[in-house]
C-alpha cells in the first residue's frame, strides 16, 4: 500500500534544498534564485498537471489525449531551442517535426504493438509513456544540438577545409554529428549498464510502490528504457539533419544569425 506524503513531510523534503543552496552561496555560483524558482515552479506545475490529468484520465477521449501530447511536444521543443541557443522563429517547426517523429514512432510502437491497452488510446498509458520518452528526448536534443553547432563554430577552419577539399555539407558535418550523437547517448548507455545495481529506475519503483509485482515492473522498465534510448538516437540525428538547410547558407557556411 502506497504511503501518502503529508504536507509536513513534503515541506521536510523541500528543506533538503538548503544543502545545495548553502553550497551555491559559499562558492558564489549565483544559482540560488534559479534553483528556488525552478523547485517552486516544478511543484506548482506538477500539482496543476495532476489535477488536469485526473480529468483527462476520466474523460479518456482520443482527441483530448492527442491534444495534450501535442502540448507536451510543443513545450519540450521550445525548451530545446532555448537551451541549445538557436532562434525559435527559424527552427521551431523543423525541430518540432524531429521531436514528433522520434517520440510518436517509438511511443506508438511501445503502446500499440507491445502493450496493446484497451482502448489503444487509453490516457493512463499514452500520456505517461509519451511523457517519459519525450522528457529524455528533450535532454538528448539539447545536448546534441549544442554540441553539434558549438563544435562547428569552434573548429570553423577545419570545417571549411573539408568543404574546400570537395566534401558535401553532409560529409563535412559528419564528424560533428558523430560527436554530438555520442554526447547525447553516452549518459543513457552508462545508466542502462548499471541499472539495477547502482540504481532502481523511477518507473519500476513507482509501479512497485503502487502495488505491482516486481517482475511485471521490471518488464515495463526494460521496455521503456529501450524505447527511450531508441528515441534519443532518432531525435538527435533527425533534428540535426532537419536543421542543416536553415543553419547553413548557399556556400555551406554556418550562419551566425541563427543563434540567440
Amino acid at each position: 500500500m502506497l504511503v501518502d506524503l503529508s504536507i509536513p513531510s513534503t515541506i521536510s523534503i523541500f528543506a533538503l534544498l538548503l544543502i545545495p543552496v548553502g553550497i551555491f552561496v559559499y562558492l558564489g555560483l549565483g544559482l540560488v534564485r534559479e534553483t528556488l524558482l525552478s523547485a517552486v515552479r516544478m511543484a506548482v506545475q506538477l500539482m496543476l498537471v495532476g489535477l488536469y490529468l485526473k480529468y483527462i484520465f476520466h474523460l479518456n477521449n482520443i482527441w483530448v489525449n492527442l491534444l495534450w501530447v501535442l502540448v507536451m511536444m510543443t513545450a519540450a521543443n521550445s525548451s530545446i531551442l532555448g537551451k541549445s541557443g538557436l532562434k525559435r522563429r527559424l527552427f521551431f517547426w523543423r525541430s518540432l517535426a524531429g521531436v514528433a517523429i522520434s517520440t510518436l514512432v517509438v511511443s506508438g510502437w511501445f503502446i500499440l504493438v507491445a502493450i496493446r491497452p484497451d482502448p489503444l488510446y487509453d490516457a493512463r498509458y499514452v500520456i505517461p509513456i509519451t511523457g517519459m520518452i519525450l522528457g529524455n528526448c528533450q535532454r538528448s536534443n539539447v545536448l546534441s544540438l549544442e554540441r553539434f553547432f558549438s563544435g562547428i563554430r569552434r573548429n570553423e577552419t577545419e570545417f571549411m577545409t573539408y568543404l574546400m577539399l570537395g566534401a558535401s555539407l553532409r560529409e563535412a558535418v559528419r564528424p560533428y554529428l558523430r560527436d554530438s550523437v555520442k554526447a547525447a547517448v553516452n549518459p543513457s548507455i552508462s545508466t542502462m549498464a548499471t541499472m539495477g545495481i547502482v540504481s532502481l529506475p523511477g518507473m519500476m519503483t513507482g509501479q512497485i510502490l503502487g502495488g505491482a509485482m516486481p517482475v511485471e515492473a521490471i518488464k515495463y522498465q526494460v521496455g521503456i528504457m529501450i524505447c527511450i534510448f531508441t528515441s534519443m538516437v532518432i531525435a538527435a540525428i533527425v533534428n540535426i539533419l532537419l536543421s542543416l538547410p536553415i543553419a547553413f547558407d548557399e556556400y555551406q557556411r554556418l550562419k551566425t544569425d541563427v543563434f540567440t
